[in-house]
Order: structure tokens, then C-alpha cells, then sequence
């Protein structure tokens, strides 16, 4: 395993993200099919393709949500999980708690508390995972909400916030608990043309902070934006990946194909 993190990243440090033709099946079809791609600190990755061919299932397998079937995962060097086709190795080498910590996930719906306000709904996790005082908490909070624009919001609760400020408030949840990395999955995909430029504005801003992020999105515009790294995923494979200029200047018929497509739509 360390040929093979030594081999795709020659002379260069160790990558933050690494995967190793990761497979899963699910319902019977192989919806990730050794899947490889590696990713370097502060880097961006935007993952595009026609839905159903394993974004989520990728970005879930990468933060141990779904168990993987074949395959390897490191994060900056450490195993995370291995397993072997058809074997099963223990599994897997890190724990998921912690890990969720060095990997933060915002969903496609934001799933905050509806119980409580934005500023519980970020201690929380502060004070139960992290062991923060409720004062440390607070400020953590603060600092955050601030960081996507949303101070005023703190003492509301999600029913009186607009679908662009729950999404931002649940990136301000995951950036709270200072992750390495933090994946967004179709972040705007349920939100109105204006309220998602705010949240995809927020994520550029995240981006020229330094953080290494890995985006699911549909936004061609905004992946060539945001991204370092662009995979197409189609057929379960990494079917063509490169700069953002494969946006621009695709290699193969099927991401020309779904680009023309995307542009349609959008």
C-alpha cells in the first residue's frame, strides 16, 4: 500500500485523500467500480455525472457511512479501511467517530434539529464530541456563523430560515467541528438560482480559505469555479478526470454528452 501511495503521487507530500479502487454493489449493480483518485491538501475536487452513477455512495463510503466492498482509503497516509475482493480484513482501521470529525458531510437536505436554534444546533456536536465548555462552544459558533454570513441567525430556529440559510447553516455545523476535509453533496440542489449563488458563494469563500473540499454538484459553471480537480463519474468509473479545463475541453463522448445536457437543464 505504499507503493501504491508513492506511485500515483510522485514527488509530491503525502496526499490529504487517497482512494484505492474502491468497489461497492448495491441492489445487485456496482455502482462504484474501482474507483481511484487522490487529493492534496487545500485542494478542491468537483465531482460531476449523470445522478445515480455513485456520487453519494462515494462521498458516504469516504466518511465510513456505507461500508465499502472492495478497496483502500487513506487519509493523510493512515489507513482508513482496507478490504480485499471477496475477503473481509478488519474493518476498518480508524475509528468512524473520529474520523467524521477529520471528514465533515453536508447533505443534500440539511437535516439541522427543528427543536432547536442555529447556535444549539452547532454546540451541540462542539459540546458532546469535542468536550468544549459551553462558552468555547459559543464562540466556535459565533466564528463560524459569521464566516457564512449568518451572526444575526444564531437565536433563530430553522423554521424561520430561508432553504439558503439552513444550507449555510449546516456548513457552518460541519466547519465548527474543524475538519481536515469537508464534502458537500449537491448542496444546492433544492434551492431557487439566487438562494444557491448564496450558498455556492459561501463554499468559493471556504475554498480561498484554504479548506480542502470535495463538491458533488451539478453547477458545471461553478465547478470549473471551485474545482482543482474535476471526475466525471460514468458507469461506476472514474470515466474522465483532469483540470477544469475538461469542462471546456472534454476528452471523452460521454462527458461532452452530459455537458451538453447539464447546459440544457440549466
Amino acid at each position: 500500500s505504499s507503493a501504491a501511495l508513492s506511485s500515483i503521487s510522485p514527488g509530491l507530500s503525502v496526499p490529504i485523500l487517497q482512494i484505492c479502487n474502491v468497489s461497492k454493489t448495491l441492489g445487485g449493480r456496482r455502482v462504484l467500480d474501482g474507483i481511484s483518485f487522490a487529493l492534496e491538501k487545500g485542494q478542491s475536487c468537483a465531482i460531476i455525472g449523470p445522478s445515480g452513477e455513485g456520487k453519494t455512495t462515494l462521498l458516504k463510503c469516504l466518511n465510513l457511512l456505507v461500508a465499502i466492498d472492495a478497496g483502500e482509503i487513506f487519509l493523510d497516509g493512515a489507513l482508513v479501511v482496507r478490504v480485499e475482493e471477496g475477503g473481509r480484513l478488519p474493518y476498518p482501521s480508524m475509528d468512524p467517530v473520529r474520523l467524521r470529525q477529520r471528514i465533515g458531510m453536508v447533505f443534500q437536505e440539511w437535516n439541522l434539529w427543528p427543536n432547536m436554534t442555529v447556535r444549539k444546533n452547532i454546540t451541540l456536536a462542539l459540546r458532546h464530541v469535542r468536550g468544549l465548555r459551553r462558552r468555547e462552544a459559543e464562540q466556535v459558533a459565533e466564528a463560524v456563523c459569521e464566516k457564512v454570513h449568518l451572526r444575526e441567525k444564531l437565536d433563530v430556529y430553522p423554521y424561520s430560515l430561508s432553504g439558503g440559510e439552513k444550507q449555510r447553516a449546516a456548513i457552518a455545523r460541519a466547519l465548527a467541528m474543524d475538519p481536515e476535509i469537508l464534502m458537500l453533496d449537491e448542496v444546492t440542489s433544492a434551492l431557487d438560482p439566487v438562494l444557491a449563488a448564496e450558498v455556492l458563494q459561501t463554499m468559493l469563500e471556504l475554498k480561498q480559505d484554504g479548506r480542502t473540499l470535495v463538491v458533488v454538484t451539478h453547477h458545471i459553471d461553478f465547478a470549473r469555479k471551485i474545482a482543482d480537480e474535476v471526475l466525471f463519474l460514468h458507469g461506476g468509473r472514474v470515466h474522465e478526470a483532469g483540470p477544469p479545463i475538461v469542462l471546456q475541453q472534454p476528452q471523452t463522448n460521454e462527458l461532452a454528452s452530459f455537458l451538453r445536457q447539464v447546459r440544457q437543464v440549466h
